[in-house]
């Protein structure tokens, strides 16, 4: 089996590369954005004649929440333009694509778990890219996954977490907020569903159709404060950490003040053991 992964160099490119060595029976190849850039149509096409991928998985993306407001085109062209390039490439070759999207295609306006039922509305450019990114592979290509994760972290690239264990070396005291709810996602973790769901459907009979949107996080919920107070415990770091209200950090991007995410479908369609967020911080 050939799984074609773009974004290579992203946080969730290097998650799955780290897992990769445990699946000999899957042959990977690992696409940055110099060697594969999906906003240009005749790349996708030139690479996926060359590599004849079985899955596609999309960890392609521009993640950086508050410049979206100010590079609306950047995030289009990779969050939307490449999301539906990358859908009509898999058409073409009959390549299964895995695309990987976000809670901020949500408003935050609810109390309980956002299920894949729940009607998106964003309240920001990221979040609004990366659901006309969706709707774009809905609209040209019917053998997809979509993931909506959240908090993603790891220990490759930048995140939360890497960001704590700087500031934490850095400062004496820290400000973190403590009124958006949502669940931390180990990247790793995220890594392995998403090869968990190509060798499962890999072997699928024909007449199961599990194709469609899916929601994956770590389980439990808290605050980013509890976030960053859970990673100076874990580092033994020492820090005077104070909770503030989103108020007082204002941002460029609106986030979700709610964004906790229902896994039970993806563990039902997978059989997927899904670790506590907690638990997948310490290892």
């Amino acid at each position: 089996m050939v799984v074609l992964v773009t974004g290579a160099n992203g946080q969730l490119g290097q998650a799955i590369q780290s897992i990769s060595g445990n699946y000999p029976e899957i042959d990977f190849v690992f696409c940055d954005s110099s060697s594969l850039d999906i906003t240009n149509l005749d790349t996708v096409n030139q690479v996926f004649v060359k590599v004849k991928p079985n899955y596609c998985i999309n960890a392609a993306a521009y993640t950086a929440v508050d410049k979206a407001e100010s590079e609306q085109d950047k995030a289009i062209s990779i969050n939307v333009i490449g999301a539906k390039n990358l859908a009509a490439t898999c058409k073409e070759n009959n390549t299964i694509l895995l695309h990987v999207s976000t809670d901020f295609v949500f408003d935050g306006n609810k109390s309980t778990p956002y299920s894949e039922e729940d009607i998106p509305n964003p309240t920001g450019v990221y979040g609004q890219t990366k659901l006309d990114g969706e709707k774009a592979i809905q609209e040209t290509f019917d053998k997809y996954y979509i993931i909506r994760t959240s908090w993603v972290y790891s220990q490759f690239a930048n995140n939360f977490m890497k960001t704590m264990i700087r500031l934490g070396s850095e400062r004496d005291s820290l400000s973190v907020v403590n009124d958006q709810i949502g669940t931390p996602t180990n990247a790793v973790d995220l890594a392995q569903a998403l090869v968990k769901i190509c060798l499962t459907t890999n072997h699928q009979p024909p007449t199961t159709n599990l194709y469609g949107i899916y929601n994956f996080s770590n389980e439990g919920q808290c605050s980013w404060y509890d976030f960053a107070k859970k990673i100076f415990e874990v580092n033994n770091i020492t820090i005077d950490l104070s909770p503030i209200p989103t108020t007082s950090y204002p941002t460029p991007a609106k986030r979700p003040a709610y964004s906790v995410l229902d896994k039970s479908k993806i563990r039902k369609a997978f059989d997927l053991q899904i670790n506590n967020w907690e638990d997948s911080l310490n290892k």
